[in-house]
């Protein structure tokens, strides 16, 4: 789990084992045993790992798997990855569980479909409404 993540990270941040070792204050063969899985680093220089890729500590430790891809590295802090979905015949997708609960979605409830030419994103209609609302406002105020 944590020695895959630390290779994954290292890697698609573009990281020697020697410049990550700099960045934490450890020499690089510590390191190299944290990724060898020979080690695991104490909770200060893992707090410190999270920090530098952007993650929480959490995910750092964590490992996920998406159905068809394999094992993914973790994602940067406040950015979910919920796992995959099917497109319905008729369109629908399920939201997963997790994602429900940290949004609070219930059946009947409202969201927004926005996308750009890479994918789609889902917003609660009474958020959007009301950044939309105080963005109107905004520009109603500019002289």
């Amino acid at each position: 789990m944590l020695k895959e993540n630390l290779v994954m990270l290292r890697k698609l941040n573009g990281y020697s084992q020697e410049q990550i070792a700099e960045k934490i204050g450890i020499s690089r063969q510590a390191y190299a045993k944290w990724e060898s899985g020979a080690m695991v680093p104490d909770i200060e220089k893992a707090a410190m790992l999270a920090q530098v890729y952007g993650i929480t500590l959490d995910s750092l430790i964590k490992t996920e798997s998406v159905e068809g891809v394999g094992v993914i590295p973790p994602a940067p802090q406040g950015k979910n990855i919920w796992g995959s979905v099917s497109l319905g015949d008729r369109g629908q997708i399920v939201i997963p569980k997790a994602a429900r609960n940290q949004f609070g979605l219930q059946a009947g409830d409202r969201l927004i479909v926005a996308s750009d030419e890479v994918g789609i994103a889902l917003f609660p209609a009474e958020v959007f409404e009301r950044k939309m609302h105080e963005f109107m406002e905004m520009i109603s105020e500019k002289p």
